[in-house]
């Protein structure tokens, strides 16, 4: 049973897969050759399912930083009889730079030790375990390392350090003395091709540097944020973009599956996917932390895959990053879970859910990069105008709202806010769309939506906006309402909801639960950092940008070492729990950081983000 802490991980990734590393130099996570891919290293998920460990012994103090600029991972081990770096990433194609970082990545993983005062010794464990440990590869050495070979995949270790093989592992110790240095390359290829080329390991470092430079070049192109918190907008930036899929320019949730929600329990979810859900959120935050190129990339994928599907079957909600649809969920009954938590699933059953807010999120992304896209074809504009007459219809049917909730479908405030937006901007560009007839009948369903939701969205008993109608559930969701313009952020009712969700959805450290009420779930909530970021961007818009700093600085704190942020924070001991790094808090952060800017600079109320049209710089 794995019991890393998920604030002990970090993050490497070459916008093709991803890998966690522990502060001890453990890789427990890579999925590859992509985001979705079965693990080759799944220890962070139970015991068996692999590891590759670099670990020095006898640490006395370990520091950690990301290379200037870069996702390169530098970890430094103080021992008692000396120091070294251990430098890690997923390597970018070599002379790779600024957009086209991802492009051509080798799916191969650098490593290396360096030591640079004294003398360390460091034990190599190298345990590959193919289809989320579900097999033992069979290993053989090679002229300069080892071949792993097992079901469809096959790895190939290149290191110049003596391994000893026993079975499907490989392990040696090495002393190393100051200026000596052990590297490492491990990559990725199919059974049923030839392997893998062995790299030369004088030239590992060379490739790390390399890639380094790959994502500096790419963030001197692409960032250019120069408001509040920038250092952590621009890492936020960064990590955005290592969990795209450069092929298609999906961005997944997460990079991992499973990490509870409730330690010990079921709240287990598949991440690696693409939410619309997360559309205009992530085009907020891409035009502040990084540039249109990423967001016309985004907006691209999620156009093409959900046009593919007839919309008057409905809209589906998430897609694979390939543009998949069928996202059937299953267990992995092999896999104990993160500390206990089981049953581990691939694949994601919300997937088939009916959320009506999808609609307004599409719609919310096309309205905002409508003058960079150029003339829509006519399928576009058609497929467009279609989700705007969908949402004038559906939105008087109950779903399982933002929060893929498990129960009885219900009629909740965000899907019909998000209906709302759907008019609104549909509306608003019914010129370009070729459909100026349809302004009258959709303005005619804004107002209505519009009408219900302050009439049964708002509870005077409660004195905010509920989670559902004629509900007395607070739900975080109700944030959204000044941030995609539904109503001011200096509206009464808006300063009310924001008083009633401080006041009685928060606990005493001020972080924010999405809601506290049944869901069809066993368990319960932890504390989510989006919706912690969701209030002080709520504070801006108010007017308010010292509460607004306040409420932000809380949820930055829960970020670990390096800055990565988690899902949830466990009300009970603090810790990070949830799938990791998660998108939506970094998204939350940037989004937040540009509204306390925006407030601080001119005062009083603020035009949201999300309603802005990105015509000038940032």
């Amino acid at each position: 049973m794995s019991d890393t802490p998920i604030e002990d991980l970090a993050l490497l990734s070459d916008c093709h897969s991803a890998a966690l590393v522990s502060r001890t130099g453990s890789v427990e996570w890579w999925c590859v050759p992509r985001f979705d891919s079965p693990s080759v290293f799944g220890r962070l998920l139970d015991d068996s399912a692999g590891h590759f460990s670099l670990h020095v012994s006898d640490a006395e103090r370990i520091d950690r930083v990301y290379d200037e600029g870069s996702l390169t991972l530098v970890t430094r081990v103080h021992t008692a009889d000396g120091e070294c770096e251990l430098t890690d990433a997923l390597a970018m194609a070599e002379g790779v730079r600024g957009h086209d970082l991802g492009i051509g990545s080798p799916h191969r993983l650098l490593r290396r030790v360096r030591c640079t005062t004294g003398s360390v010794s460091l034990e190599i464990q190298y345990s590959p375990r193919f289809e989320y440990g579900m097999t033992v590869p069979l290993m053989k050495r090679t002229e300069s390392g080892i071949l792993a070979r097992g079901g469809p995949a096959s790895l190939v270790l290149s290191t110049g350090v003596p391994l000893e093989i026993d079975g499907g592992d490989a392990t040696g110790n090495v002393v190393l003395e100051a200026g000596d240095e052990a590297a490492f390359a491990v990559e990725y290829g199919s059974s049923w091709d030839a392997p893998p080329g062995t790299v030369d390991p004088t030239r590992i470092t060379s490739m790390l540097e390399d890639t380094s430079e790959a994502w500096r070049s790419w963030g001197r192109d692409h960032q250019r944020y120069m408001g509040p918190y920038a250092e952590f907008v621009g890492l936020s930036g960064r990590i955005l973009q290592a969990l795209t899929y450069r092929p298609t320019g999906a961005m997944i949730a997460a990079p991992t599956t499973s990490l509870p929600e409730t330690v010990g329990g079921s709240r287990n979810w598949d991440y690696r996917y693409a939410w619309v859900r997360d559309a205009s959120f992530t085009l907020d935050a891409l035009w502040v932390a990084a540039c249109p190129d990423e967001e016309q990339d985004f907006f691209r994928f999620l156009t093409t895959a959900a046009s593919s599907v007839h919309v008057r079957r409905r809209l589906q909600i998430m897609f694979g990053i390939g543009g998949e649809r069928d996202l059937s969920e299953r267990t992995l009954p092999w896999l104990a879970g993160w500390r206990g938590s089981s049953p581990v699933r691939v694949g994601n059953g919300a997937w088939s859910q009916v959320q009506n807010d999808v609609y307004g999120e599409l719609l919310a992304v096309a309205h905002r990069l409508q003058d960079q896209l150029g003339e829509m074809d006519e399928a576009e504009s058609r497929f467009f105008a279609t989700l705007a007459d969908v949402a004038a219809e559906v939105w008087r049917e109950p779903d399982q709202g933002i929060w893929e909730m498990r129960g009885e479908p219900r009629h909740h405030l965000y899907s019909k806010l998000m209906c709302w937006v759907a008019l609104d901007r549909a509306a608003e560009m019914a010129e370009i769309l070729g459909v100026p007839e349809r302004v009258p009948d959709w303005s005619a369903a804004k107002t209505e939506v519009r009408d219900v939701i302050l009439s049964r969205g708002w509870n005077d008993d409660v004195g905010a906006f509920t989670q559902s109608f004629d509900s007395e559930t607070l739900d975080a969701s109700a944030l959204v309402i000044p941030i995609v313009g539904f109503l001011p952020g200096t509206d009464p009712r808006v300063l009310q909801t924001i008083e009633a969700i401080e006041r009685d959805l928060t606990d005493d450290s001020g972080l924010v639960f999405r809601y506290r009420g049944d869901d069809g779930l066993e368990g319960e909530d932890g504390m989510f950092l989006l919706c912690t970021f969701w209030l002080a961007e709520a504070h801006a818009l108010a007017g308010h940008p010292d509460k607004a700093r306040e409420v932000f600085e809380r949820a930055l704190a829960c970020a670990n070492d390096l800055g990565l942020m988690s899902e949830e924070i466990d009300p009970h001991t603090g810790a990070a729990i949830g799938n990791f790094p998660q998108a939506f808090s970094h998204m939350g952060l940037v989004n937040a950081a540009w509204a306390i800017g925006q407030a601080e600079e001119k005062g009083g109320s603020i035009t949201p983000l999300a309603i802005r049209r990105p015509t000038g710089g940032r």
